[in-house]
């Protein structure tokens, strides 16, 4: 249920990774929603499911002469899918709460590692995630690919969703796992200038 989270992240790690440090003007990075998919994966004792959530929006900017990364990648929390109505109707009502908490948002604010021009590159980026109404810290593993200004974003990580105060959907016949999987594959291109 906090897939969305790991799109925000890995778009916000997009951002700041991805301008060329040549570059002396600050940089937006554009994601295209239509070429990034987040899914999550959540453990039971009668089955495994599995789900997408939906990018809203995004806006990050890098600073390469100062390293500064400013923005946030938001997602729509009431976007969640997993194939089955019902399921994500209680998703939506009981555990996200989606009416009350319509966005899940994450800010990216420091990044470790070297990105390449060309090429894959390794990297850690830590920022603050907004869920269910509440801060947390976040340090997501990121592996990019970058063409030029063309870049890809993989990340896989788990989230601790109990433990950050969601409720965990299991009754008495049914138990889940209290953390979700998250995949996020987002790709888009960096521009300068502060105006996409």
């Amino acid at each position: 249920f906090l897939i969305p989270f790991l799109l925000a992240v890995s778009v916000a790690l997009a951002g700041t990774i991805l301008a060329p440090a040549s570059q002396a003007q600050e940089s937006t990075f554009q994601i295209d929603p239509a070429r990034t998919t987040i899914e999550f994966t959540l453990g039971s004792t009668l089955h495994t499911v599995h789900g997408t959530f939906a990018l809203k929006n995004s806006a990050i900017r890098f600073d390469p002469s100062n390293g500064k990364i400013s923005g946030a990648i938001v997602l729509d929390a009431a976007s969640g899918e997993s194939g089955n109505s019902g399921r994500d109707a209680r998703m939506q009502r009981e555990i996200l709460e989606s009416a009350k908490f319509p966005d899940i948002i994450f800010t990216a604010r420091q990044i470790t590692g070297v990105l390449a021009a060309k090429g894959t590159s390794e990297l850690q980026v830590s920022g603050q995630l907004r869920l269910h109404g509440l801060d947390h810290e976040l340090t997501l593993p990121v592996e990019v690919k970058a063409d030029g200004k063309n870049l890809e974003i993989i990340t896989h990580f788990d989230i601790p969703y109990v433990q950050w105060g969601v409720k965990n959907p299991s009754n008495f016949f049914l138990h889940v796992s209290d953390k979700v999987v998250i995949d996020v594959r987002a790709r888009g291109h960096m521009q300068s200038g502060k105006n996409p």
